[in-house]
């Protein structure tokens, strides 16, 4: 440390009000400090040279407030100062002869509201903008962040002081633009979620554009060079690819300061997915390039910046629900291990039982977050702002968010029933939304934990991932007859909805980070997660996936890959996948590889520029490692194009041309209205669908909107279905449209790609008949210019159509409208099918 380091106007920090957190001023050349404590009886703040082995160059008394903010303003502490805290409390009083690792003021372990206070444990600062390192890289002397009576090295560990391995917080100054928020309107938004490291660790990323090269719509993609694989800056080098695709949104796996520790035994197994958060305001370092003080910052908001100037929003993946401290070591209540925020107030952040055990009822993780504490909600609400308007985010994804509508201050601490009940209209969920709406920032909610499903139950104005939509899809794509299931979900889940402000609001997915990638959920029965690296071993995952194999049929599964997709994109909502979704990555039927750090869970590009995507090495240069299950097969492609990558493309892109595929509203299920609407028919117009049907007929009437009408032709059962398209037209006598097949999922079509553009798109008449277990979309165009326009379902180019409808319609609707009434419930509805073999 090269600055001197000097407390100023020491007679005005206990009335200030300045924030929480280290913030310089460069108008005074100072820097402010907070950090709320509020039983904390004495607190310091101490400065380092180095992050590691070496003592504190200053130590400075903070002044309390009435708000219970300890602060201090310190000339010369510049950016990249590093800095700590020590905090006394009623059950250990400061008192003039303690030094570094004495037991001098000792009393208890901990203090009558049963916060644990030590003043041998130096704290990070929860709102420190970076961190030196995290607790889990100090090795064998992790063991010596635990307090309280436990054992450490022969003597107790309250004893042992930290400050030669604690984390650090850094002083951050930085400049860095991060470039202009696109935002997007919601309904257009497409969601690509992926994992900083995997997206471009793996060798391939070094060819990708090579890889691409002759991939129609990728040409010109850069390769990532080899020092960037893995980071930020190799992240960024993804925006042509994802633009190429047709997404508009990358939605980050966990990118705060996470316990990245080892887990077992096994090569490549950490806590790889990052839902472990440490520092709530903190890059994760592990995942930069420059790894110097202010690097990952800098090298965050460059990345930011390549995907806005791309015209792609970042969303985050955040885990507000719990923390990666330490919890009670052995059982024991008075033993700990916290480095931060339960070191300054164990009883404000964490929720605990009547004796001060940290709980894990809802997370399963341990260290649940206490949302009664003000102090908390703030700290959520901040670190938004902070990662919105410092860094340049663009939206928030909440890692079971029941989590923070819960009051466990509300009830007794072992009244289980009552700590599990969820508030709707929580403050921080009401404020969350308010700040969002705001500063045009959207909040996305994972809405449901261990204790509570609560999709639909959010307040307006908030998105939710909608696990129902995924529940029914894979239901129904794999033939198990739930035909008001499908059709409710596609049709945008108006029942759990209609009052959180548009269907936009459900977030669409069959497959997301937790799960079956879209190929493994088409190619296995049960998952196995016990296997050999680099696909295993990891533990976890669920035993419901509503999937099947197949009958081990390659071109089978791929059609059926082809259904996931495309019902994903066409129904209304914003569409969700995972990264890899695209070419038909495969995790081998590991359905949780949380821990797994390997080559064979990275992104192999490999893949997206292969015919036979599965038959690639998982890395050439390891030829003796385990390969891939050959699960997608040879396609029909020519060699280097993947067929599944270039249908991705073609349906992402058409929703992203089409308005009817993007709206605000559900429609009136009316034919010939002012909006849009789906009307399901059988496989003709007279065939109403029922309970059980596995074809079903999808009119998407355009209205009055901008965009195009459109069929969907369904056929889950394993005989083709003749759909009648002359009837339809008869029973409408209008000629207005021209019928174009533009895509058909079955596997006689994959050699053309299964996908047309409207000049080679066929015009189809009288009927249409849908191969087994797949999937043909219809698009209406103007007929010849000899013809006068009509419209198909009502008043276009002065022609006056019947829009009452089909007498079957009303008996349709009224079986399906009364779900359509407000579900209030809060558990979970059983939607685990029967496998079709």
């Amino acid at each position: 440390m090269t600055t001197a380091l000097t407390p100023v106007d020491e007679g005005t920090w206990a009335d200030a009000t300045w924030p929480l957190g280290a913030h310089i001023e460069p108008s005074t050349g100072t820097t402010t400090f907070a950090v709320a404590s509020p039983r904390a009886t004495w607190v310091t703040l101490e400065f380092f040279a180095a992050a590691r082995e070496v003592d504190a160059e200053l130590s400075v008394p903070l002044a309390r407030g009435t708000d219970g903010v300890w602060r201090a303003r310190i000339a010369g502490a510049r950016h990249g100062t590093l800095y700590g805290f020590r905090v006394w409390g009623e059950n250990w009083p400061h008192e003039e002869g303690w030094t570094p690792g004495s037991t001098v003021g000792w009393l208890a372990d901990r203090d009558e509201q049963l916060n644990h206070f030590n003043p041998n444990k130096v704290l990070f600062d929860p709102y420190a903008r970076e961190v030196t390192h995290n607790p889990m890289s100090v090795g064998p002397h992790r063991a010596w962040f635990g307090s309280g009576p436990v054992d450490v090295d022969g003597r107790p560990g309250r004893t042992i002081d930290t400050a030669r391995i604690a984390p650090k917080g850094v002083v951050i100054e930085d400049a860095t633009p991060y470039g202009r928020h696109p935002r997007h309107p919601e309904e257009d938004n497409a969601i690509y979620e992926a994992h900083v490291k995997n997206l471009t660790m793996h060798p391939s990323s070094a060819r990708l554009g090579d890889l691409l090269a002759g991939v129609p719509g990728f040409e010109g993609l850069p390769n990532v060079p080899d020092e960037l694989r893995g980071t930020y800056a190799g992240a960024a080098r993804m925006a042509p690819y994802l633009t190429a695709l047709g997404v508009t949104v990358i939605e980050l796996l966990p990118v705060h300061e996470t316990d990245s520790d080892q887990v077992g035994a096994f090569a490549g197994t950490t806590n790889h997915w990052g839902y472990q958060t440490l520092a709530f305001f903190a890059p994760n370092r592990d995942y930069a390039y420059d790894k110097s003080l202010g690097g990952p910052t800098r090298e965050f908001k460059e990345m930011v910046r390549a995907f806005h100037d791309a015209g792609l929003e970042v969303f985050l993946d955040v885990v507000y629900n719990h923390s990666a401290e330490g919890g009670n070591w052995g059982g024991d209540l008075d033993a700990a291990g916290f480095t931060t925020l339960g070191g300054f107030a164990t009883t404000e952040y964490y929720a605990l039982t009547a004796e001060g055990g940290l709980i894990d009822g809802a997370t399963g993780t341990s260290n649940q977050m206490n949302f009664s504490s003000d102090i908390t909600c703030q700290l959520v609400l901040d670190s938004l702002a902070h990662w919105h308007g410092t860094m340049g985010v663009d939206g928030f994804r909440f890692d079971l968010a029941p989590v923070l509508g819960r009051r466990p201050l509300d009830a007794e601490a072992e009244d289980w029933e009552a700590q599990r009940r969820f508030f709707p209209e929580h403050p921080l969920l009401r404020d969350a939304r308010t700040w969002a709406e705001e500063n045009h920032v959207e909040v996305i909610a994972e809405a449901w934990d261990l204790w509570g499903y609560e999709v639909g139950n959010f307040p307006s104005g908030w998105g939710e991932w909608n696990g129902r939509f995924r529940d029914a899809m894979r239901g129904y794509l794999k033939g198990d007859g739930n035909t008001d299931d499908f059709m409710a979900f596609f049709n945008g889940d108006w029942l759990h909805f209609n009052d959180s402000g548009g269907p936009q609001k459900s977030i669409n997915f069959v497959t997301a980070h937790d799960g079956f990638t879209m190929f493994d959920l088409v190619s296995y029965n049960v998952k196995d997660n016990g296997q050999a690296y680099p696909f295993g071993p990891s533990d976890g995952g669920s035993d419901n996936n509503i999937s099947w194999d197949s009958g081990g049929d390659q071109a089978l599964r791929r059609t059926r890959w082809r259904n996931f997709w495309l019902t994903t994109f066409l129904a209304r909502g914003v569409p969700m996948i995972v990264s890899g979704d695209e070419y038909g990555r495969t995790q081998n039927g590991n359905n949780n590889p949380w821990s797994l750090n390997t080559v064979g869970i990275w992104n192999n590009w490999a893949q997206a520029g292969s015919n036979a995507p599965t038959q690639v090495p998982v890395d050439p240069d390891q030829p003796d490692l385990p390969g891939y299950h050959d699960v997608v097969g040879q396609t029909a492609a020519a060699e280097g194009v993947n067929p599944l990558l270039q249908f991705a493309r073609y349906v992402a892109q058409l929703r992203a041309a089409q308005a009817t595929f993007r709206q605000r509203g559900w429609g009136d299920v009316t034919i010939g209205g002012e909006d849009v609407s789906y009307v399901y028919f059988g496989t003709s117009l007279d065939d109403p669908p029922r309970p059980g049907d596995r074809q079903v007929a999808v009119a998407i009437d355009a209205g009055q909107t901008p965009g195009d009408d459109f069929w969907i032709l369904v056929n889950m059962f394993g005989e083709s279905a003749t759909f009648d398209l002359a009837e339809w037209q008869e029973n409408h006598a209008v000629r207005e449209h021209d019928w174009h097949r533009i895509i058909d999922t079955a596997p006689w079509a994959e050699a053309e790609g299964n996908c047309w553009p409207m000049e080679d798109a066929l015009h189809v008449t009288g009927e249409y008949t849908v191969e087994p277990w797949s999937i043909v979309v219809l698009q209406a165009r103007p007929t010849a210019p000899d013809d006068e326009p009509q419209s198909l379902w009502g008043r276009r180019g002065g022609v006056q159509v019947d829009r009452s409808g089909r007498p079957y319609v009303r008996g349709f609707l009224d079986r399906i409208l009364p779900r359509l009434r407000r579900d209030t419930a809060s558990t979970r509805v059983d939607t685990g099918r029967e496998e079709v073999r």
